[in-house]
């Protein structure tokens, strides 16, 4: 028989083993899932993949730094990606799976705009956070009036006028300009931007179109060529497709001046095109030489081999934004978290500096980051920065 005195050390002993077990969960990690919907296949897959290895990165950096702490409790992120194929349709399921079985409260991607457009009915009523790169108005000028949704990259409207601007003064002899876009909202949305801003500048445009996916654009670029055009404009082509409108051209005789104004990716793109990618001129996000850049850069090619595509530092970029207003706002609420991204500004970001939100003239609300950005021109099958452009 047990005797009172040997109850009562059980007791006490049940108790503090049962109090330290409560202190141990109290301090132990919590998960916190963080989505991608991103373009694993087809031709933006060089887009999809930059967004997913930029978010990734960040997010091992800060778990591995102690995980993020908020409102006394310490969340170890966990990424959960899912491939939109560069579709509308295939964005919405992704997006519906993330929100309604995963339970996310922030979504990076889609990139381009139709995936950006599709996802949008899903992730803006649930008051998702999401980070988008696609270049349509309509994925910030919306029926949600742009609540939860943040472009994390310049678009056509921020970058269309600056790069017309420049190739008018560097190449005063050119008059008329061709664009090959896909027909679909990336080349619906963004070619008649272009086509104001080339013609405020004094050039003439002629434009057509193709379906996603083509791979075999010779009779587009003889019709284009028939037009007499003296500068070939890629606009926002994916990667994929850039590449062999490029090398297509170049087969079938063309002469003038190539440049694409938009979608970051020029060494995915020389890849495609080989050697008849040289003396081409293309936008880009950053300058890989800068010293802010240099560490991400450092990072990544310790992690994953091959191309580095320009949208890896931009999602890298965008995750460390997010992660200092989740920080600001001590808490996990979008809402709460959403205000806090909206007062960023000033804030040093590790790729492109000091925030900048614009975007209320244009799109009624001040959720389009602006930012440096330059033009690279390809020497030998390498991509240099020829100009450093300011919006």
């Amino acid at each position: 028989m047990i005797s009172k005195t040997l109850k009562t050390i059980a007791i006490r002993a049940l108790c503090a083993a049962a109090m330290s077990g409560a202190a141990c969960v109290a301090h132990a990690q919590e998960t916190m899932k963080i989505g991608v919907i991103a373009s694993l296949s087809g031709g933006g897959t060089a887009w999809g993949l930059g967004l997913q290895r930029g978010v990734q990165i960040a997010i091992d950096q800060l778990n591995e730094a102690g995980g993020l702490k908020l409102a006394g409790k310490t969340y170890k992120l966990e990424l959960i990606a899912y491939d939109d194929q560069y579709n509308a349709a295939q964005a919405k399921t992704a997006a519906d799976r993330l929100v309604n079985r995963d339970q996310v409260k922030v979504i990076f991607g889609p990139v381009g705009s139709p995936g950006a457009l599709g996802s949008l009915p899903v992730t803006q009523p649930a008051k998702v956070l999401q980070f988008v790169d696609g270049y349509a108005p309509q994925i910030l000028r919306n029926q949600w009036k742009g609540a939860y949704v943040f472009r994390v990259n310049n678009s056509t409207q921020e970058f269309s006028t600056p790069i017309v601007q420049w190739l008018h003064k560097n190449s005063p002899n050119a008059k008329k300009i061709g664009m090959i876009a896909p027909n679909d909202a990336t080349g619906q949305s963004g070619v008649p931007i272009l086509t104001e801003a080339y013609k405020k500048n004094g050039f003439e445009v002629w434009t057509d179109a193709y379906e996603r996916g083509t791979k075999e654009f010779t009779p587009l670029l003889l019709r284009m060529m028939a037009q007499n055009v003296d500068v070939f404009d890629l606009n926002a082509n994916a990667p994929g497709e850039a590449g062999l409108l490029v090398k297509q051209a170049r087969q079938v005789g063309y002469k003038g001046i190539i440049i694409q104004s938009g979608g970051a990716g020029i060494d995915e793109l020389i890849q495609i095109a080989g050697p008849l990618a040289n003396g081409m001129m293309k936008y880009d996000v950053i300058d890989e030489s800068l010293p802010r850049v240099k560490p991400f850069v450092a990072a990544y090619q310790k992690k994953y081999s091959g191309v580095m595509n320009g949208l890896a530092p931009v999602y890298y970029n965008a995750a460390n934004m997010l992660f200092e207003a989740m920080r600001r706002a001590d808490s996990t609420d979008t809402t709460q978290i959403r205000d806090q991204l909206e007062k960023m500004t000033g804030y040093d970001a590790p790729i492109f500096g000091k925030v900048v939100w614009t975007g209320a003239k244009d799109y009624g609300v001040d959720h389009q980051l602006l930012h440096t950005f330059v033009i690279k021109e390809v020497t030998n099958g390498k991509a240099s920065v020829k100009a450093v452009i300011t919006p």
